[in-house]
């Protein structure tokens, strides 16, 4: 285990940074991207920038990219910088119809944690159904314009709009019969806001595994959200998406039983107050919850912040660099205003012997180190609705029960 110098704040100095100290933990040049900053500085300027009026309508506009409605939060969101009421208060007050949807939005995400808090990795299994495809041609090819232009995009940038997530996760799955657990992974390599939540949730969508119902990726859909990209095709006299897709071979499953309901719904949420066993000595702080308003952090003003770069993990992930010069960006705005430890290690042997304060996560990844630290203080989740013991094999069933 290693103690690091702290993040610089400079961005090239970032991207030096994690070349230089994070060696080994990701898969490809160490690089930023160009659309998104860590931290929570830049978490309140994209949110105290962004206006609601208009989302419903454009929402999952694709191309040119100022016709986006999209709010790009998601990175904020998914790493606790912006938690989801700070967001669903934000929205308030604007157009009737755009603070619905987006709101709605914002319960898709937490119904996705919902269903990982409870279910963990059996998430990589069908919900309703399983479809396990077979290993084939490149599912993105890079001869068709609206599949290449949104590859690149998400390896450079980290970031897709919910419409061109479908598009890709739909002809990966749907259209080549790859296996979409496959493509889930390499989504979670490179989204910013890349969580086994809200990934697995949103391919299982797509493919039907979760609904019973794939999504159709076809010409129509690239015409009407990215007018002008099927004429700048080579493929666009002999398209091979022209026609709606048939439906993939679906497997109908015993769904585990969980899925109906929860035994314990107090588990799968966490505290509901803090639990205070003894006197911490430092803040753990995990990557689900780096933001100013994390519970323990807001807690103890007085203490440091300590973060691990999970080296096992990380080690088996190989994510893009974009994601960890993200995290550190992350950490070295924090580090302006309280002091922060950055290690790169086993966070049980890092933190061994010291007592910490910490926010419970509703991840397996957290539950599993967290048995094997000293946590004298553990702090409740903010959840926007606290999980319910009933159903959640669809969002329709787990919103009828909140």
């Amino acid at each position: 285990m290693t103690l690091l110098p702290g993040p610089p704040v400079s961005r090239p100095a970032v991207v030096d940074w994690v070349d230089h100290y994070l060696a080994g933990l990701f898969n490809d040049d160490a690089a930023a991207s160009p659309s998104f900053v860590g931290g929570q500085t830049a978490a309140d300027e994209a949110l105290a920038g962004f206006s609601v009026r208009g989302y419903a309508g454009s929402r999952n506009e694709v191309w040119p990219p100022e016709r986006r409605g999209a709010s790009r939060l998601s990175p904020y969101i998914r790493h606790g910088l912006l938690p989801l009421r700070r967001v669903w208060e934000a929205v308030g007050g604007g157009p009737t119809r755009d603070v619905a949807k987006y709101r709605d939005e914002l319960l898709w995400q937490e119904y996705a944690r919902h269903v990982y808090a409870r279910l963990g990795t059996a998430t990589r299994d069908g919900l309703r159904a399983v479809l396990r495809g077979e290993p084939g041609p490149e599912p993105w090819p890079d001869d068709m314009a609206c599949v290449a232009m949104n590859v690149a995009e998400l390896q450079e940038h980290g970031w897709l709009v919910n419409q061109t997530r479908m598009w890709l996760a739909s002809q990966w799955a749907v259209r080549r019969g790859a296996d979409w657990r496959q493509g889930e992974d390499r989504f979670f390599q490179h989204l910013l806001d890349g969580s086994r939540a809200a990934n697995r949730a949103g391919w299982q969508w797509t493919v039907g595994t979760a609904t019973g119902r794939p999504y159709g990726f076809s010409r129509r859909q690239v015409e009407r959200r990215a007018p002008g990209i099927c004429e700048s095709c080579g493929l666009r006299d002999r398209c091979p998406i022209e026609d709606w897709p048939s439906g993939p071979p679906l497997e109908r499953i015993d769904a585990d039983p969980r899925v109906r309901s929860d035994p314990d719904p107090d588990i799968t949420g966490g505290p509901r107050q803090p639990e205070i066993r003894h006197e911490p000595a430092a803040v753990w702080l995990t990557a689900e919850s780096l933001g100013d308003a994390d519970p323990a952090l807001a807690a103890h003003p007085g203490l440091p912040a300590v973060f691990v770069f999970d080296e096992p993990l990380l080690t088996g992930l190989q994510l893009s660099a974009k994601r960890l010069v993200f995290l550190a960006e992350t950490l070295g705005d924090l580090a302006d205003r309280r002091t922060v430890e950055v290690h790169r290690g086993d966070p049980e042997s890092v933190l061994a012997g010291r007592p910490v304060a910490t926010t419970f996560a509703p991840v397996p990844g957290w539950r599993r180190r967290a048995v094997s630290i000293d946590v004298a203080e553990l702090h409740p989740w903010p959840w926007l609705h606290r999980p319910h013991g009933t159903s959640v094999a669809s969002y329709s069933a787990w919103r009828k029960a909140l």
